[in-house]
Parts: structure tokens; C-alpha cells; sequence
């Protein structure tokens, strides 16, 4: 097959953003965030009771988390609740949950 021939089926931005996500998701805790959350939105305090960590600990990948676009956020009362934030995030967390996050 020539290459030449082949019409580009990406989109340089999109390959940038997936190589940010994936990066940022590689850390244990991280990954294990995501796959807590999954297409639910969690408070902070459920998350920490999940993933077996501290408070801090939790936040400050949460923070890393939603710098990259990858989690949104939202307050009610005194709690914040947070969410995958992209449709192709979440099409992805679901393809790991299944591989990777089942029940034993």
C-alpha cells in the first residue's frame, strides 16, 4: 500500500490531547480514580473512601486531573462532585474499566 496514497484520519490536536490524557492518567491513583468515577459524579469525600487515600492525596490528583480536561466539577452545598467531562474520556474509562477496574 502507498502511504502517499492514504488520507490523513486524524486530527494533530486531537492525537496531542489523547498523548496528554494518557499520560495523565498513567499514574495508579489516578487510573484508579477514573475508574471510580466512570460516568458518575462523585463527591470528593466518596472518592476518598474508594480509593483508600487521604483527602489531600485525593485532591491533588483530582487537580491534576482537571487540568488536563479530563474531569469537570461542579458544587453543591458544601460538597464539590466530579465527573468525566468528555464524551471520548469516557469512552475510553469504560474500554479500561472493562479491561483492567472488574470486580474480583
Amino acid at each position: 500500500m502507498d502511504i502517499k496514497n492514504e488520507h490523513i484520519l486524524y486530527d494533530d490536536s486531537d492525537i496531542t490531547k489523547a498523548a496528554r490524557c494518557l499520560k495523565a492518567m498513567s499514574h495508579p491513583l489516578r487510573l484508579k480514580i477514573l475508574c471510580v468515577l466512570g460516568n458518575h459524579s462523585i463527591s470528593v469525600q466518596d472518592i476518598v473512601e474508594q480509593v483508600g487515600t487521604s483527602q489531600s492525596n485525593v485532591s491533588q490528583h483530582l487537580s491534576i486531573l482537571r487540568e488536563k480536561n479530563i474531569l469537570g466539577c461542579k458544587k453543591e452545598a458544601n460538597k464539590v462532585y466530579y465527573f468525566i467531562d468528555d464524551e471520548r474520556m469516557l469512552q475510553l474509562i469504560k474500554m479500561m474499566r472493562d479491561v483492567f477496574c472488574h470486580e474480583h
